[in-house]
Formats: structure tokens, sequence, C-alpha cells
């Protein structure tokens, strides 16, 4: 699954368009807080014979028997599901999964052969689990084999998971209904009854009843296709290999496709609406690159015969590694080669590789259950950054990937945060896992691993843990067993399950000459949550270093937790890293000679932060601005992060922060200027929703002082390298949205010549956004972007123009965005989180957001789903920059009003945590900024 969290920057939204989008899922039922009740009653009254929310082990499912016949018109479908099973003990109740199916028949088959003998099974159903009993006349007989033959009906979901309906437009304005899936993680359970947790792996052989207009595709290929009554086709999809059911996909739709066959003979093919089909060439391309670089990578062949790739109409996350059958949105699969912007074929190829990486990560290995969810998606995330950077080194991966890093830490910093592993049970507590710490800090400790063990040590761990654990599920444990088992490639051999080195290797090439215990070592990184803060004393050629637990808040008393740190340095005297692994929490190295300054964390590979106390700051600060080109790009972007999470616990001044920022008029890369837009824009950002005018201005002003020079260098053109153009896409927005005046000019004049020439005038892709900012502004702007809307056929363009409508300043258009995005006919209900949280960010629109936010919430639970990311997106996007003790009483206060149906969830806890922070952030370094804004060294600016 891909779930691009969003980063509403710059008052509304980040660099990255496509990170609008965030991952949904949905399924009904409020989860009360105890999985387990003393004596259910099934929904007839009678008792239910199984108490617990985890499904009974001793009935092991091995293969399903699938024949699904949905009715586009009526919105229906019906179904027969035939599972062969086995039982481990004698049990006369066979528990499974089913939530909202109308089950009319269930009939339990004794033996193999063409006359197995039949019974009726009495079903019973349990709502609130999910799940469904089929009692047997008499007890099951330990290892023979049964099938269950289950025929029932349902109605296509109007949400986003399940089989669900989805429809789109064609260029003459005519609306079609397709039919997709979407059932990670809990969802398999609305299309067919199943043992739906990950587990339980079969075998499926699916057959999908259609009409002669439609096409219908599967996991699996097509093998044969027959005709059951007039107008009525029956396809037959190949058997599967063993896998999960949230991994099981179909679709009824008339799309269309383009196909390329792989090295190896695996035939790629892109599916998507007819009137999109020629955007598919580029996602098409990259997937057969992706699809061969992964067989050689892994060393392990993609075991099915095809992958296809679908773009949905419809579609609430990014992505989703269906195995052989992968499904999109539209904007993260199809490309304009017009009108899609540098970030939008970042984002695609990203994209496409997440899920790729999935085929062999959580499809072939599939994470036991869901507290380990980080092994897919981590991995997954991970993998993004070894795959692209060199199937695409132009896209220059490695100048976005670490960005990731510092949005983990943002949540991972807060009281409420969460370990990568950590237990949870019902569904709602499932879908808070796929969050930026299963996600972007599981990509970031794979990466600290890689980069302690080397490239090679690390690929030939997890090539064994692919090989080792096919077709199975794993722990944890199992990833780290996998890992331990092969040495670094450095001269170390095997003594007693642990790397071991000799006692010549010099402690500035190598970690310290002792054991490599990866498990105990990646153990503090997966099974408590946080990071550490690592304090650097340099005394002479001694440098103490001491480790404690970074947490934001009033209430951080010290967790005691300890972590294994692969810390890597540079020096003003030796720019090649050096290597030092802290286990303590405190301990000293000493170097060969004093140095002038010290940087840890080389190249952001670690996920920890550095203090450097006495005049350790100062010494960097003075770096920056005489030669910052002495480190890398990415070091400097980290000394940016880490000088303001340490304003945040009070262990720098503000002003010292600011100081360091200075050096940004001479910056030109890509990672440091963003990284310094991602500190100073919420600063402002806190100031608008205080009404603190006179330094909100000033604040403003020198923010764009700051970067005039490289805006001013800025071509309003596409070339250029990937991230100079998304640097160029983002700094020119910045200053149109800030109304520095040559930039306002300027986009203008491309603006009014785009009217005149109704749209069909071609902006080059990187400035659009700014352009469509600027002509928003006024209601004729705005009302001429809202009709173009409705009629593009370009993703990018329709999310380019979505972003504009949110900045207008007009409480109307805004008012009216909100309502018509949730009712979904002209803007589909898919945008509307992004566009409630671009609302959220307006200074003008937050109030408005946050009302909408609480007049509607049953509404979008029910059909966004309690603990879905985009809920989460929603909660934070709508409230965590308020900064005052009114808005914290009203958030709080809402939020527990809701009792069940949303007070105990993460995220509320989370924004709840940011607004005390950013209360307690404004009074103490308001003034402090007051002062600094009057400072005479700003004039030089």
């Amino acid at each position: 699954m891909m779930s691009l969290s969003a980063k509403w920057l710059l008052g509304t939204m980040s660099f990255l368009l496509s990170s609008l989008l965030i991952l949904l899922f949905v399924t009904p039922p409020s989860w009360g807080q105890s999985s387990e009740t003393i004596s259910p009653k099934a929904s007839d009254g009678t008792p239910f014979p199984w108490n617990k929310m985890r499904l009974p082990e001793h009935i092991i499912p091995g293969h399903y028997d699938l024949m699904i016949h949905a009715n586009l018109t009526t919105l229906t479908f019906k179904g027969t599901t035939a599972i062969e099973i086995t039982a481990s003990q004698p049990t006369s109740a066979i528990i499974l999964h089913s939530n909202q199916l109308q089950i009319s028949k269930a009939i339990l088959q004794k033996g193999a052969g063409k006359r197995p003998s039949e019974e009726p099974l009495r079903v019973l159903e349990y709502p609130p689990h999910e799940q469904i009993a089929l009692l047997a006349p008499e007890p099951l007989v330990v290892g023979l084999p049964y099938t269950i033959v289950i025929e029932y009906a349902g109605n296509l979901s109007e949400n986003f998971h399940g089989f669900y309906k989805s429809t789109y437009r064609t260029k003459e304005g005519e609306v079609r209904i397709l039919a997709s899936t979407q059932f990670e993680p809990v969802a398999a359970r609305m299309a067919f009854p199943c043992f739906d947790e990950p587990a339980f792996k079969a075998s499926f052989l699916i057959k999908i009843r259609r009409e002669p207009r439609h096409l219908a595709i599967s996991n699996m290929p097509l093998v044969k296709s027959v005709t059951v009554a007039e107008g009525l086709i029956e396809d037959h999809f190949d058997v599967t290999v063993k896998m999960s059911t949230y991994l099981v996909a179909f679709i009824i739709s008339d799309f269309k496709s383009v196909s390329k066959m792989t090295k190896s003979g695996v035939k790629v093919s892109v599916y998507a609406v007819p009137d999109k089909i020629n955007q598919a060439n580029y996602a098409l391309d990259a997937a057969v690159t992706l699809l061969e670089f992964y067989e050689d990578y892994f060393s392990i062949p993609y075991p099915l015969p095809k992958q296809d790739l679908a773009a949905i109409p419809d579609f609430q996350s990014g992505a989703m590694e269906n195995w052989g059958l992968t499904t999109y949105r539209e904007s993260f699969l199809l490309f304009d080669a017009e009108k899609s912007s540098a970030s939008h074929k970042l984002g695609i190829t990203l994209t496409v590789s997440h899920e790729l990486a999935h085929q062999w990560f959580g499809n072939l290995v599939t994470m036991e259950w869901w507290n380990d969810l980080w092994l897919n998606e981590g991995f997954a995330k991970f993998m993004e950054f070894v795959s692209v950077s060199v199937t695409h080194p132009e896209l220059k991966v490695e100048d976005y990937f670490f960005g990731k890093c510092f949005d983990a830490m943002e949540v991972d910093a807060l009281n409420s945060s969460h370990p990568v592993s950590t237990p949870v049970e019902n569904p709602a507590q499932i879908r808070e896992m796929f969050d930026d710490v299963s996600y972007e800090k599981g990509a970031c400790i794979l990466n600290m691993l890689r980069d302690y063990l080397g490239a090679e040590a690390f690929k030939g761990g997890i090539v064994q843990y692919l090989q080792k654990f096919s077709y199975k599920n794993t722990k944890n444990e199992d990833l780290w067993n996998s890992m331990a088992s092969i040495c670094p490639t450095d001269g170390t051999e095997r003594m007693d399950g642990f790397c071991s080195r000799g006692q010549h290797s010099s402690s500035s090439s190598h970690w310290r000459q002792e054991g490599l215990d990866v498990k105990t070592m990646m153990n503090t990184w997966t099974l408590q949550k946080g990071f550490p803060l690592i304090t650097v004393t340099v005394r002479g050629r001694n440098v103490h270093m001491r480790q404690e637990h970074y947490l934001k808040g009033a209430d951080t008393t010290e967790t005691g937790y300890l972590w294994h740190v692969p810390l890597t340095f540079i020096t003003s005297k030796s720019n090649s890293a050096h290597k030092f692994l802290l286990k303590t929490k405190t301990d000293v190295l000493i170097l060969p000679e004093e140095v002038e300054w010290i940087k840890f964390n080389v190249g952001m590979n670690g996920y920890y932060i550095v203090h450097y106390e006495d005049d350790g700051w100062d010494s960097l600060t003075g770096l920056l601005q005489g030669t910052h080109t002495a480190i890398s790009s990415n070091d400097r972007a980290s000394l940016i992060n880490n000088a303001f999470q340490l304003v945040s616990t009070g262990k720098l001044p503000i002003e010292k922060a600011l100081d360091l920022t200075l050096y940004l008029k001479h910056e030109t890369e890509i990672m440091p200027v963003f990284q310094g837009m991602n500190e100073l824009v919420p600063m402002y950002k806190l100031m608008e929703k205080r009404e603190m005018n006179e330094v909100e201005t000033q604040f403003k002003a020198f923010l764009i002082r700051l970067l005039r020079d490289l805006i001013d260098k800025q071509t309003w053109t596409d070339e250029g390298s990937v991230s100079q153009r998304m640097l160029r896409s983002r700094l020119l927005l910045l200053a149109c949205v800030r109304k520095y005046q040559p930039c306002v000019q300027r986009a203008e004049g491309y603006f009014r010549d785009w009217k005149e020439a109704n749209g069909n005038l071609r902006l080059p892709s990187d400035v659009t956004l700014a352009v469509f900012a600027v002509g928003a502004q006024t209601p004729e702007g705005w009302d001429f972007l809202y009709k173009k809307y409705e009629s593009s056929l370009s993703t990018t363009e329709k999310e380019q123009i979505e972003f504009a409508l949110c900045t207008t300043q007009n409480e109307d258009k805004l008012q009216w965005l909100l309502d018509q995005s949730l009712k979904g006919d002209i803007i589909k209900t898919q945008e509307f989180p992004g566009i409630l949280s671009a609302v959220g960010r307006n200074p003008v629109g937050y109030p408005m957001a946050w009302q909408f936010l609480r007049e509607n919430w049953n509404k979008l639970v029910e059909k966004f789903d309690l603990g879905s990311p985009s809920i989460a997106y929603m909660v934070m996007g709508t409230t965590n920059q308020f900064s005052t003790k009114a808005r914290l009483e009203e958030v709080k206060g809402f939020f527990s009003s809701l009792k069940e149906n949303g007070s105990q969830l993460r995220c509320v806890q989370q924004t709840i945590e940011t607004i005390e922070e950013n209360i307690r952030w404004m009074d103490k370094n308001f003034d402090k900024i007051r002062l600094w804004l009057q400072n005479e060294k700003l004039e030089l600016l």
C-alpha cells in the first residue's frame, strides 16, 4: 500500500502535489476498547461460540474457489465461495470473517473426489467482530479434508474498500460505472466469506461473471471465457500462488490497456479508462525496468506470468500491491507528457517501485500479523530509494528520500507515538498502523542498518530472508536473524552468532571492534518508540557523547530508553566518515588531533538528532556562512532540522537557529532550501492563526528577502534536473503566494494569456501551480479555473487547479469547495481530505475547515473510516496549527464528546500534544523572534 502522507507546506500543500494523496480505507462499525466479550450473542440472540477478535488457529484454509457475479446496473453482487479446510483439533464450529454479506446457504462437503457427502451448516453472525460461525452437526475429524461452500449476496460498497463502485465521465460527459476491490487491511470479508488474517495463506481460483461489453481482470491471467447465458460471460482465471486474502483483487470495467514484456517473459500491462490510456506509457516503461531490477536484486524470479497496473478513478490511498494486479489512484500512475510536472514523474516512479517491491516484501513474504506491518511498508518505502536510484538516476531520489526521516521524526517526537512494531487487534487500531512510523521510520532505520552493515551484506541478509520465508509469514525477529547470519564484507568473520572483527582494524574506518549483534541493536529501534538525541561535547581531542530520548512536551520525564546508535562523523580535518557504535548512555571517543568543528550523522543516514554543546553550534554556523559546500547538502539540511528541533526542547535559543538559516541566502540545493522552508513557514502559519499581523508580515518579508536571490534566478521554464525543477516549482509558488511582486506580475501575465486561449495554451508545467494560485485570487479567475477543472482529462492539471482554488481569500467559495468535494459529484470525494486540509491552512478558511470537520464528523467516519490515515490527516490538517488555550479547549472538548467514535484515536492525542507544544513554543519564542527581526544584520539581506 502506498500511503503518501501529505505535508501542506506554504500554507496549503507540499511541493509534491501527489502527496495530496493519502491512504484510506473504510468499514462502518465503531470498535469498543475490549475485543473480548464474556459470552457474545449472535444476531439472532443465540450464544456465539467464539469471543475473540482474532480467529481460532485450529481451522486451516488451503484453497478458495470463488465465483463472483456483479451487476453494475443494480450495484449488487452474488457469489459462491468454496473453501478447502482441515482441522487440527476436533471442533463443530468453523469461525471465519464476513462483513455486510447476506448468506443464503452454507454446506459442508466431507472428503475429496467426485461425490463428497454434503450436510447443511447452521450460520450464526456476530457483526461486532465481523465474524460468522458455521455449525456442523458433528465435530470435524482432525486431518480430514473438508470443503465449506457458502452462497451469498451483497451490495457494491459506496466507499473505497471491499468490492466497491467507481465512476468516471467520458469526454462526452457520459457517466460510466465500474467495480474494483481494495481489501487491505480487513475488507476481503466484504466481498467473500474468508479467513481474513494475513497468516491464513491459501491459493485462489477466481471466476467472474460479467456482461459482454465489460472486461474482467484479476490476480492471474485469463484461462478461458464461457458463455453461461445470453448476455452473460464467465471468465476463469488461473489459480494463484499461496497468498493472504488482502492481496486478492478483481476489476470489472471497460478499461483499455497497453502491454510490454520483461526480459524474463513477464507480461506487464497498464489499464486505464479509454480516454486516458494515452497517459499510460511512462508507468509501463518504469514498471518493466523496475520489475527487472527487483528480479535481479532479490535473486528470486517474479513468480507470476503477468503484472497488471490499473488506474482506478475512485481510489483513496496512493496505490495497492495486490499480487499480479496492482491498483493506483489515477494521479499516481498516469503521466501527461504535456502537463505533468517533474515532481509528478518522481511520484509515479516511486509509487510503481513501492508496489512492485511489495511483490516480494509483503506478498511473497508477509508479516504474521498487523503489529509488524512495517516489515511490508518500511521495506517497500526503503526499496523505492534503493531501486529508483539505480533504474532512474536522473530523478536523483536521494535528494528527496531523507526528508522522509524528518517527517517521521515530527510524530515520533511526541509522547503519543508508538514503536515501529506495536500490538494491534481491532480494525481501527490496524488502520492506525498505516502511518509515518510504519512507512517512513521503517524505511529510515533500514537505511541506517544498510549504512551500518554495508550495502552488500545488507542485501545478502534480505535475500536470505526472502528465500527462507517465501510463501510464509514472519515476525520482526525473523528479519534480524537473517541479517545477523550475514557478515559485513570488510574482513569480519562469524563467531557464536555474531560478526566479529580482528583487533587490527582502525576505529576510523570501522564500527567499534566488537561483535555486531544486529537483533539486539535493531530491537532498540523497533520495540521502543521515539529516537535518541545525542549531545556532543568536545574537550580538546576528547569527544564526550551522551544519549537521551528526544521528546517534545512539558512533562518529558526521562524514559530511560537506550539505543544502539551507529554514529558517523566528519571533522574539519577529515571528510571521510568515521564510525562509532554508541551502546551506553555516555561514552568518549578520542580524535587523532584537535579539530575546529565536528559534524555527526554524515549524509543524514542515521535516525537521530545531535546537539553540539558549548561553541559547537557557533562553529557549524560559521562553517555554513563561510564555506557551506565543505559539507554535503544533506548534512546542511540536517543541521537546519536539528537546530529547530533543539529550540523546541530549550537546548538551543531560537536566535541561534535563525542565525544559522541566514546562510541560505547563498544556498542553491534542494534539500537545505526545502528544509529551511519547512522550519520557517510553519512559524508564520502559527502567527496567522493568532492575528499577530505586524510580526507575521515582518517574518514573511524576511523569508522572501532570504530567498530572493534564488527566486530571481529561477527561469519560467521546464529546464534542468528533476531536483532543480521541483525547487523552481516550490520557490515560485512561495514567492507568488507571499505576493512578491516580480513573481505575481509574471504569473498574472501567464494566467491572462492562458485564460484568453481558453486554457489551451501550454504553460511550463513547473510554474503552473504558481500561475493558477495567482489566477484564483480574482472571482473571474477562480470561476474560469473551476470550469477547466470540470472538463480536464489531466490528473496533474486537476490537482493543480484544486490546490489553487483552495488559496482564495473568498470565504463563500471555500465553503462551496468543502460542500462540493464531500458531495463527490464533480470534485470526487477522494479529494476531500486534501481540500479540507488545504482550507485548514488558509488564513481565511481555517475556522470554517475546523467547523466543517466537527459538523460532518459522523459522515466522514462513515465514508473514510475510524483509524484510517485520511481521518488522521483531516484531524491534523484542521487543528495542528492552533496555538491558543481557547482553541486547545475546543479541540479537547469536541473529541472527548465523541466517546468510542473518535476520542481514543492516536491522531487526536497527537494533535492535542502538538497544540500544547505550539502554545509553549509561541509563549517562549514569539517576543524573541520579534526582537530578532529588528536586528541590524538582517538589513544586509
